[in-house]
């Protein structure tokens, strides 16, 4: 059998534009999450990307953030886990203050970025926070007051979905060894 015959996934995916593909969790220490995921979940193995000063515009003034993700896919789900080091305010701190963690967001891959966006803003939601990174640009739309969470949406340019690919085959391969790897240029180290 498998995954999609299973009797918990008998209604085809959603595809397109309303497909949420990863759950979004800010954590205090992201290696001893990652580690925390894998023992209690049984997935992995958690890619640890390296540390990043992202360029954001928050809540419409040019920012910057000090984060560092780590992204595991478990099934048709990716799980990303976020540390925010630095005491800015951001997206991330607008649900949780230094210290505390929990779910902050859903997120969507869309490959008409700017439609998405529209979308979005036609429904009253604010743009929280927007990033442009090496993969593309990427929204956080303030959704907490209907939801309780943010909604990010991601801009689906070759590189991310080829790096989404990567991650996924990695972990439908898992052996169990190896469960938090540190990404590095020349493949990965362990913590």
């Amino acid at each position: 059998m498998t995954s999609l015959e299973h009797r918990l996934f008998q209604q085809p995916w959603p595809e397109g534009e309303y497909r949420f593909f990863q759950l979004g969790f800010l954590v205090n220490d992201l290696v001893r999450a990652a580690e925390r995921w894998t023992q209690v979940h049984g997935i992995g193995p958690f890619h640890v990307l390296p540390r990043v000063e992202a360029v954001c515009t928050y809540r419409g003034a040019e920012s910057k953030i000090d984060l560092q993700v780590a992204v595991v896919q478990a099934g048709p789900v990716q799980i990303e886990l976020i540390e925010q080091f630095c005491d800015r305010p951001s997206v991330y701190r607008d649900l949780f203050g230094q210290g505390e963690s929990g779910f902050h967001q859903i997120c969507t891959v869309t490959p008409d970025y700017d439609a998405k966006r529209r979308h979005y803003e036609r429904l009253g939601y604010q743009l929280a926070c927007e990033m442009r990174m090496n993969t593309g640009r990427i929204a956080f739309y303030d959704t907490v007051r209907d939801f309780g969470f943010f909604t990010e949406v991601v801009e689906a340019s070759p590189s991310f979905l080829a790096n989404l690919a990567k991650i996924a085959q990695t972990c439908a391969a898992w052996d169990g060894t190896d469960p938090v790897r540190l990404i590095t240029r020349d493949g990965y180290r362990t913590p």
